[in-house]
């Protein structure tokens, strides 16, 4: 099946951060938290942080006192991720990239790939984007990836979600692909009069798909985790892969 369109500017742009960055915000201590524990972080290790988006994870990080490298394809996001440094006095490395294509070589201790930022390319690219992970990851390093869980995808998808903002609506239209395990998204956004439509996909791999793509990639272990810190399980509504190199 031919793959669809991913409109990369036009779903991660200022709309994007004006419906979700309030509910973002609200998850963000329990979450940097749960990386804290799952990667086994302390002060000093190099950490990068891929996609970085606008910095929500890469600045507390950075205050706790890891050295951190954030990547993300968005200017805009990218700049608001300064700004936040800038404002907590941090300092965050922010790089402007592809998660296919790292400008760095073998200096991280740990990477994080969070809150289903990955499976927006084909499978080729998406594998492309663990090897590259791997690539610039030192040896006894680690790689946490976080995505929604494909069974319950299959059981539960909500073919309709609507966010509300005031009178501002972001409205998704859902379908999932079972084949080829990917969700295509059709987004009309409704604000301030105008109206506008955007899509994307992402392809949702099981756990034993993501594990042999992780192994393939150069990882050596795989270990897999669920959104309250659980061993990953059938009722598990997110899946936490550490990769261990």
């Amino acid at each position: 099946m031919a793959q669809p369109p991913f409109d990369t500017a036009g779903v991660f742009d200022e709309d994007y951060r004006y419906f979700y960055g309030p509910r973002l915000d609200e998850r963000t201590d329990g979450e940097v938290e749960q990386i804290w524990d799952l990667l086994e972080l302390e002060s000093g290790l190099a950490v990068l942080d891929a996609p970085c988006g606008h910095g929500r994870v890469s600045v507390p990080l950075a205050e706790r006192g890891c050295l951190v490298t954030g990547l993300d394809q968005s200017e805009l996001f990218l700049a608001e991720a300064r700004r936040a440094a800038t404002g907590r006095g941090v300092v965050v490395e922010l790089v402007r990239g592809d998660l296919r294509r790292l400008p760095f070589d073998r200096r991280f201790d740990r990477a994080l790939n969070w809150f289903t930022s990955f499976g927006y390319f084909d499978d080729g690219g998406n594998r492309q984007v663990l090897r590259e992970l791997r690539r610039v990851l030192r040896d006894g390093g680690r790689l946490l990836l976080e995505i929604v869980s494909y069974e319950v995808l299959v059981r539960s998808l909500q073919p309709w979600v609507v966010v509300e903002r005031g009178d501002d609506l972001l409205i998704d239209h859902s379908t999932l692909e079972v084949q080829e395990g990917r969700i295509i998204t059709r987004r009309t956004i409704v604000r301030d009069g105008r109206v506008r439509h955007t899509h994307f996909f992402v392809r949702t791999p099981t756990f034993p798909e993501l594990r042999a793509w992780l192994l393939d990639a150069g990882f050596s272990t795989v270990e897999a985790w669920d959104e309250q810190g659980r061993p990953f399980g059938v009722e598990s509504r997110r899946l936490i892969a550490v990769a261990h190199c």
